[in-house]
């Protein structure tokens, strides 16, 4: 008895078998095996042993992990195709654990009737929550199902231990302006699949053109071409201007919440770090493009005047506030100028992480001595008792002093000598690190200390 089809196991392109006239270019031109699949050489090339496994269908579980349009739903067509197992998609963002308990039964049905496996395909798998992660554990450790998610975020972040354990992590890295420009001649010379039946003539700088701007991403650069092509007709050709206005506004590619957005972030923190300013404008630029908050932007930066900067140059976390509020007075556009303006200047002043190390120093002595006492001439003395039993007795008040300092400690006796700030060789530091030497001279010759 034929088996009915299942309206939910999806073909090739993710629809039941017959025309597919009415879908999209990108998904038409989708690839059918790893020869076809553009990028990601580093995992499925000539001889690694990753394309071996999906060939020859023993490639378990896995989790692809990489920037939109890079191939990962591909990947997991492939991987069904390449072992004949049927794929099954599941939306980690519309579906839940009833519509998994469903594909298991059905799995489990396919396996014992047909003896064919099956691939769950979990798109934006960083979106399940923990229990419907948990959900998937007896599946795909019993091997009823290889499951195949496919995720833009880190998955160390966003999926549970117990089912990295289970499932191979497989970064897929962004295209190439190469790679995309190979799947968009594709595309124009296919004329089972793509456009070569509309006989278009495209410029070679445009083609090009579009690889660019797809910031890697293949889908975007199909989208863009098909639109062109619709709107200059059969036979057209597709100028830079008919390009220009398929793509009409190109976002930049940032996630507000993602990795993307803390990749940038951390960009931009190292580039003002590494006293590079113009890496640090453009960061900042590509951050503000991407709707991101300026003040995420300011807080970074101020943070960073203290942790890299510190007392090399004081000044520098004075501007970085003045740079906020100034922004707060102006909104945009006027307010990018001193956003900018502090940037080039964090970016050039010289650095220090002295202050940062001082403060852990700091921190790790306090908790290793939970107990030290206050030594007794610095101790408060409000009351007579007080006085009585000693508090404050022999301290010296610096103003007494003709220089301005009495040679006295200040810290338990458990600490007695020990040093946590050390100045750094640059800017301002300079200067301190002087005063610290004349100061440590007048306790060793004990200056006013009565010695």
């Amino acid at each position: 008895m034929a088996r009915r089809a299942d309206p939910r196991e999806a073909s090739l392109f993710g629809v039941p078998p017959g025309s597919t006239a009415h879908q999209p270019l990108a998904a038409r031109m989708r690839p059918r095996t790893l020869d076809e699949l553009a990028g990601q050489e580093h995992l499925v090339g000539p001889g690694k042993p990753l394309r071996r496994a999906i060939e020859d269908g023993s490639l378990g579980s896995v989790i692809l992990w990489g920037p939109p349009g890079s191939g990962k739903t591909t990947l997991g067509h492939i991987i069904s195709l390449a072992g004949n197992r049927a794929f099954v998609p599941f939306s980690a963002v519309s579906e839940g654990v009833p519509r998994l308990r469903v594909i298991f039964d059905e799995a489990r049905a396919r396996l014992h009737g047909e003896a064919r496996r099956t691939v769950l395909f979990v798109d934006e798998i960083h979106r399940l929550n923990k229990s419907q992660q948990d959900s998937l554990l007896p599946a795909v450790e019993e091997g009823l199902v290889t499951l195949v998610g496919a995720t833009t975020e880190n998955p160390s972040f966003e999926v549970n231990g117990a089912l990295l354990s289970r499932a191979r992590v497989l970064v897929l890295k962004p295209l190439t302006p190469e790679d995309v420009e190979g799947v968009v001649r594709r595309a124009l010379g296919d004329t089972e699949r793509g456009l070569g039946n509309l006989r278009l003539t495209v410029d070679n700088d445009v083609v090009r053109w579009m690889a660019v701007q797809a910031d890697g991403d293949a889908r975007r650069a199909l989208t863009v071409l098909e639109a062109a092509a619709a709107a200059v007709g059969m036979g057209g050709h597709v100028d830079p201007e008919a390009a220009r206005e398929a793509l009409q506004m190109r976002f930049a590619v940032h996630d507000k919440s993602g990795d993307v957005h803390f990749d940038q972030i951390s960009a931009l923190h190292k580039s003002l770090r590494g006293s590079d300013p113009h890496a640090a404008l453009y960061w900042a630029a590509r951050l503000v493009e991407g709707g991101e908050d300026p003040m995420v932007i300011f807080r970074r930066s101020i943070a960073m005047a203290a942790e890299d900067i510190g007392l090399a140059d004081p000044q520098a976390l004075q501007i970085a506030v003045a740079a906020r509020d100034s922004y707060h007075m102006l909104g945009v556009p006027e307010g990018l100028l001193p956003m900018s303006e502090m940037l080039v200047y964090l970016a050039t002043a010289p650095k220090s992480g002295s202050v940062k190390a001082a403060m852990h120093a700091a921190f790790e002595a306090a908790r290793a001595t939970p107990g030290a006492a206050v030594p007794l001439h610095v101790r408060n003395a409000p009351t007579g008792l007080m006085k009585s039993l000693g508090h404050g007795a022999g301290y010296k008040y610096a103003h007494d002093s003709e220089t301005g300092y009495f040679a006295q400690e200040y810290l338990p006796d458990e600490l007695r000598g020990k040093t946590f700030y050390e100045p750094g060789p640059f800017g301002f530091e300079k200067e301190i690190a002087k005063r610290l030497a004349w100061w440590a001279k007048q306790r060793e010759d004990g200056a006013d200390s009565g010695e």
